[in-house]
């Protein structure tokens, strides 16, 4: 990931919010308080109808309430993901749903469809419509058609420019939502049909497989009459191999080659802070709500102090290094700015096995710190034992390695290994921790 230059000063409105929003992905109940603790001024999830992630965990309704619950004590707000499109068989309950969500507590709902945007707007007034970015939003005179519709914020397409929100910001008096972080469409979000073809799961009513991660190899067809190789070469298991889909296909690769993938690069603006802050950005999102626990807390931990840092002194603000670092340990492919400055290229998309750069798991949770002993108890959420090289990262500033040294279970049993899933085990910590730090090791 390298630093774009900064070759102007942007000067978009900050219509809405003075300080920029910090909205983090959450998968499910746990993932949405890390996210809370780990400095998420907001959070969005999914239910259990109407959104893009069939897959992930999803809420009830129950779980919505007590998430809005706890975000409510940090000062956080709960939106919800409804942003399929609808067929009309869709559209049955929808009503009685979105009025669930309202009674639930949930701040907003995340639209794309234009009948349940119409549907919430109406029957549900004091729950929020933000457009979602499945719609494909990218210049002011549709946004402009939101706003009169009587949305209160737009999420941009992530086809839009710097230098488009600017425009975007100067001719409209609306919140600006924009994905900083986290995987990149290789279509137009949501309009891709891939999925639909190869799987039958359909990408735009929560079933995408990701068919653009897969890997593909390149094959040219014989022409009529033409047979690629001899009775002879198809004795050869060598031969035989690079023939598997048959005698009239001719691979256009070595076997040594690299599969294909067309996936692009994931976006990442940790560098661009100041730019995206400058245009008048008033919400920064981060994808993943498939991501882990600890993709959340990394991720989330780093945009909050480098928004902080700078809305606190934007004349004397520095990109700190440790911040690159830790975000490239959750890294899960290599990283680039996306639309933002210019059009992605060839270089911008991966052709070749991705370089995995997720050297860590998640370890530990720190549950309880005893000062006076230097003791902390350990909640075990991946195998570790004594010699380990370990970190502890937290939302109050806690960074320090050290090595796993002792470690006791709870009654005090000498330990030579915390092998158990969720163990509550204590170790002795080189500096004070606090409740919900996390403590990670190299994989």
């Amino acid at each position: 990931m390298g630093t774009l230059t900064k070759t102007r000063k942007y000067n978009g409105k900050r219509n809405r919010l003075d300080k920029p929003e910090l909205l983090a992905p959450a998968g499910n109940l746990e993932k949405l308080k890390f996210a809370v603790h780990y400095g998420a001024d907001a959070v969005y999830i999914g239910g259990q109808k109407y959104g893009l992630r069939s897959n992930a965990d999803n809420f009830s309704f129950e779980e919505m309430r007590e998430g809005v619950e706890f975000a409510n004590k940090y000062g956080a707000k709960v939106l919800v993901a409804t942003n399929i499109y609808a067929h009309n068989e869709d559209i049955a309950g929808i009503e009685e749903y979105l009025r669930n969500l309202y009674e639930a507590g949930i701040h907003a709902v995340i639209v794309a469809d234009p009948a349940i945007v119409s549907v919430a707007l109406r029957a549900v007034p004091g729950l929020e419509v933000h457009l979602s970015t499945q719609q494909s939003t990218l210049n002011w005179q549709a946004v402009k058609f939101w706003k009169d519709e009587g949305l209160p914020r737009v999420v941009l397409g992530r086809e839009t420019s710097l230098e488009e929100i600017e425009e975007i910001k100067k001719h409209v008096d609306i919140e600006i939502e924009a994905f900083v972080h986290g995987a990149m469409c290789s279509s137009f979000s949501g309009r891709c049909v891939l999925s639909n073809h190869f799987t039958d799961r359909d990408s735009n009513r929560g079933g995408c497989c990701q068919s653009c991660r897969w890997k593909y190899d390149l094959f040219e067809d014989a022409r009529p009459g033409e047979v690629w190789i001899s009775e002879e070469e198809a004795q050869d298991s060598n031969v035989l191999k690079q023939f598997q889909l048959g005698v009239n296909q001719l691979p256009l690769f070595e076997e040594s080659d690299n599969a294909f993938t067309m996936g692009s690069k994931d976006l990442c603006m940790i560098e661009n802070i100041p730019d995206l802050i400058d245009v008048g950005v008033d919400s920064f999102k981060v994808e993943g709500r498939m991501k882990s626990i600890h993709y959340v807390a990394t991720v989330v931990n780093v945009y909050r102090q480098a928004i902080d840092s700078y809305m606190a002194d934007p004349e004397n603000y520095v990109l700190k290094p440790e911040w690159i670092e830790e975000i490239n340990k959750a890294a899960n492919r290599p990283l680039n700015t996306g639309f933002f400055y210019d059009t992605p290229d060839h270089e911008d998309h991966i052709y070749e096995p991705e370089e995995k750069a997720v050297p860590y798991d998640f370890a530990g949770l720190v549950m309880d710190y005893d000062s006076a002993s230097g003791i902390a108890t350990i909640q075990q959420r991946n195998h570790f034992k004594p010699g380990h090289e370990i970190e502890f990262f937290g939302p109050n500033g806690t960074f320090f390695k050290q090595k796993v040294g002792t470690i006791w279970d709870e009654e005090g049993n000498e330990l030579d290994a915390a092998r158990h899933p969720l163990q509550r085990i204590k170790m002795k910590v080189d500096q004070p921790v606090s409740y919900f730090d996390m403590m990670r090791k190299k994989k």
